[in-house]
């Protein structure tokens, strides 16, 4: 294989309007190189953002669009040692996941663990791995210790009920749809209830003085501010999403008094730090779940990477039920 189709742009504005399929050389496999294939490529919303030049980090132009997917080793170099062929791995993220193939280096590559679903895979270095984190860096949670997130049925949110399930903590889920509390519950949701202006009294009667450790807040504004006076003191609140594009709020009482963190966190930045072999391992501890039957999101479509402009514009609809891929 010496060439390779690729979905990328030059420009940034609409995602549809601004992909365009092309073909690229493919390089020759050196010797500390492998040529991945890619066999499933995911579209996610930061994904769309980054086309159209809204994400908070952009990629020097022309790129290629992507930054999840699954391939698997077609060739190793002379000097590669820990990668074989036929192994199931996660192309470098920098290079772009919407392609066929890709010449990469082998100490960026990660070999993804056994067991796992094409699907699987191509979904658990992102949503997964961030609910994952996040209940681990910042505060210690003991199981039985309550959390609390906002948009909990949102792809991170959802991963984190199941991993608090399996860890024995307790989640409080704050949706602002009636219909989504039995569907979450039903995934293994221990609380949930609307975001309102009653929040604080409901909260009251779930723990029963109970403290709340850690927040997970990815809305801001008003919900943030609610959240702010559910922790206890010395508690965390970590912010990954802004979907209200309001700043995130917070008692001032809370900060001083009650020593309220508030902490960022992007899951990126997070693999950028990471070592390979952390990287590993957090793949190995999500695995785990996955093989019982976690994080399983439908892919509504899938698409070749010829029609990219029709997938682009299918990822971005709001009635979709479930994610838009790109099948290679």
């Amino acid at each position: 294989m010496n060439k390779t189709l690729v979905v990328s742009y030059s420009e940034h504005g609409k995602a549809h309007e601004v992909a365009r399929v092309e073909e690229q050389n493919l390089p020759p496999v050196g010797p500390t190189q492998v040529l991945i294939e890619v066999k499933l490529a995911m579209i996610n919303p930061s994904d769309v953002n980054t086309l159209e030049g809204t994400y908070a980090t952009l990629p020097p132009l022309p790129a290629v669009g992507g930054r999840e997917s699954v391939g698997v080793v077609a060739e190793v170099g002379s000097a590669v040692k820990d990668l074989k062929v036929g192994q199931w791995v996660q192309p470098p993220q920098s290079l772009g996941a919407w392609r066929q193939a890709v010449v990469a280096e082998a100490a960026e590559v990660v070999p993804f663990p056994e067991g796992l679903s094409l699907e699987q895979a191509a979904m658990l270095s992102v949503n997964p791995a961030t609910a994952y984190l996040m209940l681990s860096e910042f505060v210690k949670l003991n199981a039985g210790d309550f959390f609390i997130q906002n948009a909990a049925n949102s792809g991170v949110g959802r991963c984190a009920i199941e991993i608090a399930k399996a860890r024995g903590l307790k989640s409080i889920n704050l949706v602002r749809r009636e219909e989504l509390i039995p569907e979450l519950k039903a995934l293994g949701a221990d609380y949930v209830v609307l975001d309102d202006d009653n929040l604080r009294h409901k909260l009251k009667e779930i723990t029963a003085g109970a403290p709340i450790k850690l927040a997970l807040n990815t809305v801001g504004g008003d919900s943030s501010f609610r959240m702010s006076f559910a922790l206890a003191p010395g508690g965390a609140m970590v912010t990954y999403g802004g979907m209200s594009k309001q700043p995130v709020r917070v008692g001032t009482g809370l900060l001083i008094f009650k020593d309220i963190q508030l902490r960022g966190f992007w899951v990126s930045r997070w693999y950028k730090k990471a070592s390979r072999e952390q990287v590993t391992q957090l793949w190995e501890e999500l695995a785990v779940l996955a093989r019982q039957g976690a994080f399983r999101v439908p892919i509504e479509k899938r698409y070749p990477l010829s029609e990219a402009k029709a997938a682009l514009e299918h990822a971005q609809q709001s009635s979709r039920g479930g994610k838009i891929a790109f099948q290679l």
